[in-house]
């Protein structure tokens, strides 16, 4: 330290009482001078500039070039007082006051400048500062000028200072550039408000210089905004065009349709892989130079350390030689931090290309597929191959180039060991060849445990996702608690693995740590044996050096071939799915524009759905069809008349003729295919709006009364598939969307199924008649009384036309129309049960009371069947934008985490064995760093106590990960225990507003953070913590002066950090929002790919997907961005501690310190950067990480239901014993600012009756049902049932003794068991007398596997009778004393209902029969009818007696028989 401060003191010249301008002592005394008056005058304008607070326009953000400055400046501040107050202490014969004085007045000056640099947020000190440094500059350069050409030398600190005096040159050009853009308004202001969008609009990377792209200063302005506010969607720049999804996209096309062209699809080659190849070897090439550079500057490192040690052990100090050593080390620490940093940005860039390119290849591919394509692919396999496949290559690059090379870096480090040791490595390279093998039986084992828990989570996640479609059923026939145990018990099965992944983990861990202790102990051993190097302070620390950097290759290279596996298990997925079949152009002929005497021409046409049966679907069809004709097709289930429409839409394959179509095309499907987003959306489909042209489409379709009823009219959100609309509104808004497009022609599947009949017949006149009055028409339908109005009839059975003519003609020529026209004539036949003048008069009526209703009935946001959903608060929508936390929540997540799971005592556990294990390796070091010097040790004792105790530190990193492991699996537990019970106990209004992508967003994602990530990811930000304070501490125990230059980075680190992380947050919480649109707008697309395909807006929707892929991608691409650009700067500042030490280590003298001190020194602060780098990333990520649980808490929060069961009030078990129920006063609103929904019901339903609930759209119908089964809950008023107040007792007390037979019939993947009795609660014997009288048994006992048999998802391998069947069988089983049968018959046929109404006639004759519907056949028989108009009970009798009068019912069913008063038969009243 005293050679420290006399090679200081040298810098004073001693004037020697003279006074000569001449002499270097008055001229550097002038300097100091006009600095310290300068410096007078900085803080008299600092302070009153700060008192008039003239803040400067403008951002401007303290870039690193200022930060890195400012410490320069801040530490020969520090040089200066150091040696002030070493004069003052030691007092040597060179002391005098002057000399101290000197130093102190340099030491404030550099202090100020540092401050200068930190406060320019003032104009005037922005303008002194520059005026400042540009002055002391050219002030010392001037007189070290003159040194150098008198003296032809000069002092090392001389330099210094003048080197860091150009830096204060350049910051103030940087101040002048900005000062002069503050006053130049018509460039910097004008222009970017005439041109705002292309300027903010787009990221900066494209404009950006050199200097700004290598140091990442291109994202400044973003994070400068993200710390002032919180950002949001619109603040992120979007990509440079290099970087969008069509250009990938184009680019990969471009070579895969080449590769196709060549016949390469032939051979067994992945062409996905070649055109990947193709397409980003170039660009890859510049991140293979990256990795080679820090693979190779890596590898320098130990070289530069034995350099180094060598030279503290000289005889001869050589300055120069050591300060060649520093610069080497600064050159190799700037190259590897660099290179590193690139590497990692452009190899993830690459990625997003590759991603956006396949995302975009998968979503056109699904666009052109076939229907067997569709079925060999379904739509959850499609998103998984956008959500996992594609995604997957977002890191692929990485991982490739990590893995060659980490492989060069392996091979480099056994060259370094044998420079350095030679011959004695050789007994290392066994036991590291013996540590690598062994790593891959533990990659093996964890893949194996990985592609488990995988499989396992696709199985939750796709019962997840059933359950969540189905929840209403589910909470209708009380069958939470088995659905809830069916997905814990896939949990565990997913539990198992993860657990087992996680205990494996520990044990990777502790191979990891126990492998460089035994190859290091084997390598020194084979020193002492072979004598290959002497076993001294550079050999042993070179050693430890390099077999650390070869640790992270023999632990990654594993992992990295596992990721390399899974991503070619993608590819080849990809390959088949984009090699699949697509639609041919020439299945059909289209002509854009009609023809004068044709729209549609079929001959000899023949289609088979597949072609590998020999029977076609269609066979024989002959069809000719003139423009503005309406056609109808009719014929019994599975005649083939859907099949008809999709030939004329070319979606059924050929086998044979002609299909020529002349015109453009609309389709309505029987389906209703609903997207999200706003009804004006789905309507208008991509088309520019026309006013007049939209409300007539509204009006003709009856949505003007919807609209103009919902909060938001025609901007109100249309949930996930339609999920807050009715049946009726999803189809009259498809038939609107039909009718806007303005088409020549129209093909409408069976659009009036779901609707009453009053709007079914609005419809047909309105909307089929009078708008498409001129336009051709083919109509098919089941309901046989619109037929006599359209100018052609086909008649469909067994994939033919059977027969074709006119309604008159078909009429008298028997056969197949007959039976229909007789099916449902015999259903109209129960109308005959009131007096002919009665109904005569009530015919009389009709006209009158359908102009009443078309002009003054509310059609309210509700079920066309009859349901309200809540008209709701003006201003918010039913599906609600996705919430998110804003800012920093603090503490707040990290506790949640911790008080959940219960596991704070595994946190200690944890820390407190990590602190052991660092206490114990920093022993281990510094045991071989003092028994080198001490001659009494020998080799074995040196070796051996090294050797046990590291191997015991091995021991507590193991259980240091044990910990973590089950920290994080108590946690994994809770969160999906409080969540699961959470959201089956949420009431039925969170699923009617939330679409189920954001609940399994948070099962699937944010599952799987907390899963995986968050534990591990605690324990490495304390690992790495008590590591980088144990290595500044070892630093400085040899050279103290690093504890002041780590204690400025590490504040310079927290600001840095805590700037990136206001911005990184928000990019983390809004990329966890931009996902989920990408896959629901791919399952959207996969179910309505007809509907797209046949209003021929592929293009459209193509564009719009593109619109997505972008805005992932750019917030994928900045936060790559924003994650290099602190770890550029944290890796500068940690830099900057390496080369102090390393440059104080230089400065010592011969024998200060130990040679074993200072290798140990150096060896820990080589380290030094890459902890610091490895903390930062983790704190960062786990900052990030921690959104998920803010997610999942945020849904186990959701307010629940009322109690499934409620101690001291439990129903009897006989109860219902008579199934009487009556109405109070009955009160009902979904929300509480919500209008009331039904408004002072009261009546009573006699035991063992049948009742019919009847009403126009809107009337509170199905709002009646959920209150029965307390879906929603009575604002007022009361429900009993046999005198016991619902209300009172629990629901599943309440639910499990009512049935219902819901209006879509909802069955479940797995067997015809588990669908009619989920519960298992009844035997084989009673399932099959339920399925014989539910006419269901002769069909399951022809199948193989009987009561066995499979059911798909949703039921789709058995028809909707068949489906509705199994809920009568259901209902058969229970023998509830109350039925609720809700629009039970509204999608099928007359003959299904039939029998449905004699069952249930049979079966439940002493039970309380609720019946909901809009056919009035269904509840004409009924013994009471009660009709609802606007939420409130109008009439409530037999409905004889209302047929007697002018009653509301009585006009309903004149309205019925009016919609059918145009068939051939006559009217039975009159």
């Amino acid at each position: 330290m005293a050679s420290f401060g006399n090679s200081l003191g040298a810098l004073s010249w001693k004037c020697d009482g003279e006074f000569d301008l001449g002499t270097y002592c008055i001229q550097r005394s002038f300097i100091d001078g006009v600095n310290l008056l300068l410096l007078c005058v900085f803080y008299l304008i600092l302070v009153i500039e700060s008192r008039r607070k003239l803040y400067l326009s403008g951002s401007n953000g303290r870039d690193l070039v200022t930060i890195v400055v400012s410490i320069c400046c801040a530490l020969i501040s520090t040089a200066y007082f150091s040696a002030c107050f070493w004069n003052l202490i030691a007092k040597n014969d060179e002391f005098n006051h002057l000399s101290s004085l000197i130093f102190f007045v340099r030491g404030l000056v550099w202090v100020s400048f540092t401050v200068s640099l930190l406060v320019q947020r003032f104009k005037w000190i922005k303008t002194f500062n520059s005026v400042w440094w540009v002055l002391s500059f050219l002030l010392v350069s001037a007189l070290n000028i003159e040194i150098l050409l008198r003296k032809r030398s000069i002092k090392i600190f001389d330099t210094v200072p003048w080197s860091v005096n150009f830096l204060l040159l350049f910051c103030a050009f940087g101040n002048i550039t900005h000062l002069i853009s503050q006053q130049n308004p018509e460039k910097s202001l004008s222009k970017p408000l005439l041109d705002k969008k292309s300027d903010i609009g787009q990221t900066e990377l494209g404009q950006a210089s050199f200097l700004s792209r290598l140091t990442f200063s291109w994202i400044n302005s973003l994070l400068c905004l993200g710390y002032s506010k919180s950002l949001a969607l619109e603040d992120i720049p979007s990509l440079v065009s290099e970087d969008e999804a069509n250009l990938a996209y184009q680019k990969f096309s471009d070579t895969w349709e080449s590769l196709l062209r060549k016949g390469v699809s032939n051979k067994p080659s992945n062409l996905v892989l070649q055109a990947i190849a193709k397409v980003y070897f170039r660009e890859n090439i510049f991140v293979a130079i990256c990795a080679f550079l820090r693979t190779i500057s890596v590898v320098v490192s130990p070289l530069i350390l034995y350099a180094f040690v060598n030279h503290a052990n000289s005889h001869e100090k050589d300055l120069f030689e050591g300060l060649c050593i520093v610069g080497c080390l600064i050159l190799a620490k700037l190259v590897e931090s660099l290179s590193q940093r690139h590497c990692f940005f452009h190899s993830r860039r690459s990625g997003m290309r590759m991603r956006s390119a396949l995302m975009v290849a998968i979503y056109q591919k699904q666009l052109k597929l076939t229907s067997l394509g569709r079925k060999r692919h379904s739509t959850g396999e499609i998103v998984n191959y956008v959500a996992v496949d594609a995604y997957r290559m977002g890191e692929f690059p990485w991982w490739f180039h990590s893995g060659w090379s980490f492989g060069l870096q392996l091979f480099l480090g056994i060259g370094v060991l044998f420079a350095v040791v030679g011959i004695g490595a050789l007994p290392g390279l066994i036991s590291l060849l013996i540590c690598g093998l062994l790593n891959f039986p533990f990659a093996k084992i964890l893949q194996k445990c990985q592609s488990n828990f995988m499989i396992a989570q696709d199985e939750r996640l796709r019962t997840t996702s059933e359950i969540l479609n189905s929840m209403k059923i589910i909470k209708l026939q009380s069958w939470e608690e088995k659905f809830k145990n069916l997905i814990e018990s896939l949990r565990d099965s997913e539990f198992k693995w993860l657990a087992e992944a996680h205990f494996k983990k520990a044990y990777g861990t502790l191979l990891y740590w126990t492998s460089p202790t035994i190859i290091s102990s084997v390598i020194f051993l084979g020193c002492a044996i072979l004598r290959s190097a002497p076993l001294n302070a550079s050999t042993i620390f070179t050693i430890l050096a390099t077999l650390r950097c070869m640790g992270e290759p023999v632990r990654l290279i594993p992992e990295a071939l596992s990721v390399l596996i899974q991503v070619k298990v993608s590819l080849d997925r990809l390959n088949i799915f984009l090699l699949d079949d697509e639609l041919q152009h020439d299945e059909i002929i289209r002509t854009p524009s009609q023809i004068l005497d044709k729209s549609i021409k079929i001959q000899c046409g023949n289609f088979s759905w597949d072609s590998e049966f020999m029977a076609p679907t269609l066979r024989e069809i002959n069809l000719e069809i003139n423009p503005g004709k309406k056609i109808g097709i009719c014929g019994p289930v599975g005649a083939g008349k859907s099949s008809l429409l999709y030939s004329i839409l070319g979606e059924i394959p050929k086998v044979s003729g002609t299909v020529n179509v002349y015109g453009s095309i609309a389709y309505v499907s029987q389906t209703s295919w609903i997207q999200s987003g706003t009804i004006r959306d789905n309507i208008l489909f991509g088309q520019p709006i026309d006013q007049i042209r939209y409300e007539k489409a509204i009006k003709a379709c009856a949505l003007d009364k919807d609209i103009n009823n919902f909060d938001h009219g025609d901007l109100t959100e249309i949930g996930q598939r339609g999920l807050n609309m009715s049946g009726g509104q999803k189809q009259r808004i498809q038939l609107a969307r039909a009718v806007y497009n303005d088409a020549d022609i129209y093909l409408l599947d069976d659009p009036f199924s779901a609707v009453d009949a009053h709007t079914a017949a609005y419809l047909f006149n309105n909307c089929v008649m009078a708008a498409l009055e001129k336009k051709t028409v083919i109509l098919v339908t089941h309901q046989v009384e619109f037929l006599q109005s359209v100018d052609h009839i086909l008649v469909m059975e067994d994939g033919k036309i059977n027969q074709s003519g006119s309604y008159e003609e078909l009429l008298t020529s028997g056969m197949a129309f007959e039976q229909l026209v007789n099916a449902h004539r015999d259903a109209m036949t129960v109308l005959n049960t009131s007096h002919n003048e009665s109904q005569v008069e009530s015919s009389q009526k009709v006209d009158s009371v359908q102009m009443e209703v078309c002009q003054g009935c509310c059609l309210t946001k509700g079920n066309s069947e009859g349901e309200i959903f809540f008209e709701g608060v003006p201003g918010i929508q039913l599906t609600e934008k996705e919430k998110t936390e804003i800012g920093d929540v603090g503490w707040k997540p990290f506790w949640d985490y911790l008080q959940v799971s219960e596991g704070t005592f595994f946190l200690c556990l944890s820390l407190i064995t990590q602190s052991i294990f660092v206490a114990l390796q920093a022993a281990a070091t510094y045991w071989l760093a003092l028994g080198i010097q001490i001659p009494s040790i020998t080799t074995g004792m040196l070796i051996g106590v090294y050797t046990l105790t590291s191997a015991l530190s091995a021991v507590f990193v193991y259980l240091r990960t044990l910990f973590a492991a089950h920290l994080g699996l108590k946690a994994s537990k809770a969160f999906f225990s409080g969540f699961t019970n959470a959201i089956f106990k949420a009431p039925m209004l969170f699923f009617d507003s939330t679409p189920s992508g954001r609940i399994l967003t948070r099962a699937s994602s944010d599952l799987s953070i907390l899963d995986f990530d968050i534990p591990f990811s605690m324990v490495f930000l304390v690992v790495s913590a008590i590591e980088l304070l144990t290595m500044i501490g070892i630093m400085a125990a040899v050279t103290w002066q690093v504890v002041i230059v780590a204690s400025l980075t590490t504040a310079a680190v927290t600001y840095f950090q805590g700037y990136y992380l206001a911005s990184a947050r928000e990019l983390v919480r809004i990329n966890g929002t931009t996902k989920a649109p990408i896959m629901n707008y791919v399952a959207e697309t996969s179910l309505g790919v007809v509907n797209i395909r046949a209003f021929n807006m592929v293009n459209s929707f193509f564009q719009n997907y593109i619109k997505l892929i972008d805005t992932d991608a750019r917030l994928f691409f900045h936060s790559n961005a924003a994650m290099e650009w602190i770890l550029l700067r944290v890796e500068a500042l940690q830099n900057l501690t390496l080369f102090a030490t390393a440059f104080l280590l230089v400065l010592l003298p011969k024998g200060f310190v130990a040679p074993g001190l200072v290798a140990l020194s150096l060896s820990y602060a080589l380290t030094l950067t890459s902890t610091q780098v490895f903390l930062t990333r983790w704190y960062c990520n786990l900052s990030n990480y921690i959104i998920s649980v803010e997610r999942i808490k945020q849904f186990m929060q959701i307010p629940s239901e009322p109690p499934d069961i409620v101690e001291g009030r439990r129903s009897p078990s006989s109860w219902p014993s008579k199934g009487r129920i009556e109405l109070q006063a009955l009160n009902i609103r979904y929300r509480q600012t919500a209008p009331l929904v039904l408004k002072g019901i009261t009546c009573t339903f006699p035991e063992g009756s049948r009742v019919g609930v009847v009403g126009r759209t809107g009337s509170g119908k199905s709002t009646l049902i959920s209150a029965l089964f307390r879906l929603v809950e009575p604002e007022s008023g009361r429900i009993l049932i046999d005198g016991l107040d619902i209300c009172s007792i629990g629901l599943i007390d309440l639910r499990t003794k009512l049935s219902i037979i819901p209006q879509e019939p909802t069955l479940f993947r797995g067997s015809v068991r588990t669908n009619m009795d989920p519960l298992g609660l009844y035997s084989d014997d009673e399932i099959w007398k339920a399925l014989e009288k539910c006419q269901l048994k002769a069909t399951i006992s022809s199948l193989p596997n009987l009561l066995e048999s499979s059911v798909s998802e949703e039921g789709d391998n058995w028809s909707t009778g068949q489906r509705q069947l199994f809920c009568l069988g259901r209902v058969l089983l229970r023998r509830n004393r109350v039925l609720v049968l809700d629009e039970a018959t509204a999608s099928i046929d007359s003959a299904t209902d039939a029998i449905l109404q004699r069952i249930i006639r049979q079966e439940f004759s002493e039970c309380t029969v609720i019946t909901v519907a809009h056919r009035v056949p269904t509840v004409i028989d009924s013994d009471m009818v009660m009709v609802l108009s606007h939420g409130k009970l109008v009439e409530y009798d037999e409905p004889s007696k209302l047929m007697e009068t002018n009653s509301s019912f009585s006009n309903l069913v004149a309205e019925y028989w009016s919609s059918c008063k145009r068939d051939s038969y006559p009217n039975p009243y009159n």
